[in-house]
């Protein structure tokens, strides 16, 4: 498609088609992805998005850089996908437009196990306010660190006031999406199991809020107790298949977002800078060549790093179009 095609995918998006959402995301997740973020930054300015409903005191807006972005990740069975669809109920009786993003770091063929998750989510099918779409963490150019951004700001534009991201909890994708959401929520099963996991894999690190679920099981109240003493963010307890919770957590949700200063916005933007940068190092085709010349000695590691930022910005200069 060439890039005129991308003001009309945006018109047929805007008009409800999601085909041409699709269309879209599938634009920004490959090589087209800068006449998409072109085409943002000179439409933006100037039009307004479709309106989310703005509501109470808690403000909700679809305008640029004002939507809800809200990671969810955790370990395997820990019930992220049925606690996004608990949130989904929230924010769809708020009047709001949500999106969901399921981060697979599976195949990008397959679409693995997440989108088998999607059956979930199979009430909001019919529902023209919600969007759901998975999206594979390899086979992306460049790496999650520029699909998701570039996704979100899809989303936004096209009027999403809230844009769920889940992934599965298992290393560099959380790093990478915790940098693009604000909060991150990381969902854990009662007992020691899941704190632990989550310990070890860094998740603790990057949440802002952390949720016992299945919190009516034996040991949520330790593992509340264990995670408290742990962890210096708010910890919530939820069931999400039966929605118990979901009122104090979208609440936690608002106070995490009121109490949000510019430091925080900085350090956010700063993470997704250094994300962005650290995947489009790896993804440079002569990072394995001046590997070897370290390794074979015959270039020094001052010298290679230099030249593998000078490639870097060679390409982005190259690929600008």
């Amino acid at each position: 498609m060439d890039a005129d095609g991308v003001p009309e995918l945006f018109t047929r998006a805007r008009a409800g088609s999601p085909r041409a959402v699709g269309r879209l995301l599938s634009m920004v997740e490959g090589p087209r992805r800068n006449a998409v973020r072109e085409f943002l930054a000179r439409e933006l300015p100037a039009r307004e998005p479709v309106a989310a409903r703005e509501t109470e005191a808690h403000t909700v807006s679809a305008g640029p850089g004002r939507a809800l972005v809200i990671g969810v990740t955790g370990p395997p069975g820990a019930g992220k996908s049925t606690t996004v669809a608990a949130l989904v109920d929230r924010y769809r009786a708020r009047g709001v437009r949500v999106a969901v993003l399921a981060v697979d770091p599976s195949s990008p063929y397959s679409g693995g196990a997440l989108l088998g998750d999607r059956i979930r989510m199979d009430r909001h099918t019919d529902d023209p306010g919600v969007f759901i779409r998975s999206l594979a963490a390899r086979g992306h150019m460049g790496g999650l660190s520029e699909a998701v951004p570039a996704a979100v700001g899809v989303l936004v534009a096209l009027g999403y006031g809230v844009v769920l991201l889940e992934t599965v909890g298992v290393g560099q994708s959380e790093i990478e999406v915790a940098a693009v959401a604000d909060p991150t929520l990381v969902v854990l099963n009662p007992g020691a199991g899941d704190a632990v996991q989550a310990a070890k894999a860094g998740l603790l690190e990057v949440a802002d809020l952390l949720v016992v679920n299945k919190a009516d099981r034996d040991g949520a109240e330790q593992t509340v107790r264990d995670l408290r003493a742990e962890a210096a963010v708010p910890v919530l307890t939820l069931i999400a298949d039966r929605g118990v919770g979901t009122t104090e957590l979208v609440a936690a949700i608002d106070a995490h977002r009121r109490a949000e200063s510019s430091g925080r916005r900085a350090a956010r933007a700063r993470a997704q800078i250094l994300a962005l940068a650290q995947s489009l190092l790896r993804a440079n085709g002569d990072l394995d060549r001046l590997a070897g010349l370290v390794a074979a000695g015959e270039a020094d590691v001052y010298t290679a790093t230099e030249e593998l930022l000078a490639a870097l910005t060679r390409t982005g200069a190259g690929t600008a179009g």
